[in-house]
């Protein structure tokens, strides 16, 4: 049955949400982009007018969409080269979606997002729904086909990974800069010291290049080593400007909620490094270099106005 142009509207009207929700399930804005099209396509032929709630319809499916997607992933995952990490969006990305309470700007931060890749399928679909979209356990078990009880034990195990973690600062627009500019200065100064004093004694430093961009396959792990690595990559070298084909651009933003070092080269966004921050400093760098995952972030970059660069890379 033809779609009338009223339930593609309300389709349209729903593709937001569906988009947020399906980018926290899968890590990936590309793999986002393409459940919510296949969710159109299942709408396109359903027998809408027997569909008595939409909304609710459209999230269950793209939902188990996602599952089926994300036990695949798992397996791909495991043939990635190097260390794998979540596609970042920058500040405005609408794909971020709703980010009014602590938990739903907790459950869209990098730091959250890598994390969820320790749960099973079910537990990230569960986390999601319940804690970045607020829906009731009674509703979580329709869509996943549970009992309401399961909902609830999956979630509060999910929630118990999560937390796991350490306890991240939020910041504003404005901190978030003074942190990457204070990070700029120390990583760019040619000494460790500056950088040991702003990392926690634990922190580590992640790279992912996806076999297209050299990034250690390991992650560096304690103060003193991130602060060396840093210092050598901050270091000036040709070999490094003919790597990157120039000297990129430093803009100091936010991605994903989080202070990011945004490294752009000829209108592109070559690079995003999230900083993870606690009361206590710097406990994560996670930088994302893959350029299949930076795509749209050099759509959302030429799209938004980000003012001037803090430094130009003197790579």
């Amino acid at each position: 049955m033809a779609l009338t142009m009223s339930d593609v509207e309300r389709f349209e009207a729903s593709r937001p949400r569906l988009e947020a929700l399906a980018y926290r399930l899968l890590g990936s804005a590309s793999e986002a982009e393409d459940a919510v099209q296949e969710t159109f396509l299942r709408w396109q032929a359903a027998d809408v007018e027997r569909v008595e709630v939409p909304e609710a319809w459209l999230t269950k499916v793209l939902t188990n969409l996602c599952l089926n997607q994300l036990t695949s992933a798992r397996a791909r995952r495991e043939t990635y080269v190097g260390q794998w990490l979540p596609e970042p969006l920058l500040a405005g990305d609408p794909m971020l979606g709703p980010a009014d309470t602590a938990e739903q700007r907790e459950s869209l931060s990098y730091a959250v997002l890598a994390l969820l890749e320790r749960l099973s399928p079910s537990e990230r679909a569960v986390y999601v729904l319940r804690e970045a979209f607020g829906y009731p356990h009674r509703e979580i078990a329709e869509i996943l086909d549970l009992t309401e009880a399961a909902s609830q034990q999956i979630f509060h195990r999910a929630k118990k990974h999560v937390a796991a973690g350490k306890a991240r600062t939020e910041v504003d627009e404005a901190a978030a800069r003074r942190i990457v500019e204070e990070f700029l200065a120390a990583a760019t100064s040619g000494r460790t010291e500056p950088l040991v004093r702003l990392l926690t004694e634990d922190a580590v430093s992640i790279g992912d290049g996806g076999g297209k961009v050299p990034a250690r396959t390991t992650p560096f792990k304690g103060a003193l080593a991130v602060a060396k690595f840093l210092r050598g990559l901050f270091k000036p070298g040709k070999a490094k400007r003919a790597l990157v084909g120039g000297s990129p651009d430093l803009y100091a933003t936010t991605a994903n909620g989080e202070p990011a070092l945004v490294a752009v080269l000829d209108g592109r966004v070559v690079g995003v490094t999230c900083l993870e921050v606690t009361p206590d400093g710097i406990v994560a760098l996670r930088s994302q270099a893959n350029p299949d995952k930076l795509d749209r972030a050099t759509r959302q970059w030429a799209a938004t106005d980000h003012g001037e660069p803090v430094l130009r890379a003197a790579f």
